[in-house]
């Protein structure tokens, strides 16, 4: 009995676990842009401008992904290039604080 607890519960521990890339998407790309807005709001530099350009480039990357998509692998791409850009946009935001 105790045998088939443990596999219950690995198994839904398993299930949980388990990202939905083709629906979150469009989220991802939401916050990155969201986050390159909130960084082009700020007081762009020369360190920063070329973050915001690398971060434009992968959310528009991301949405030719998202729009193209075959497989789950095409959504998985494009959820990557999306937080990739959104990390790019926060280091412009942290780098414009002194």
């Amino acid at each position: 009995m105790r045998f088939f607890v443990v596999l219950a519960l690995s198994g839904a521990l398993v299930l949980a676990g388990t990202p939905s890339w083709a629906f979150n998407c469009p989220v991802a790309i939401k916050q990155a842009e969201d986050l390159i807005k909130k960084a082009e709001a700020g007081k762009v530099s020369p360190d920063t401008e070329p973050l915001i350009d690398e971060a434009k480039k992968l959310v528009a990357e991301a949405k030719a992904h998202h729009e193209n998509a075959k497989t789950k692998r095409d959504h998985g791409d494009s959820i990557r290039k999306a937080k990739t850009a959104a990390a790019f946009a926060e280091e412009a935001i942290t780098l414009q604080n002194p």
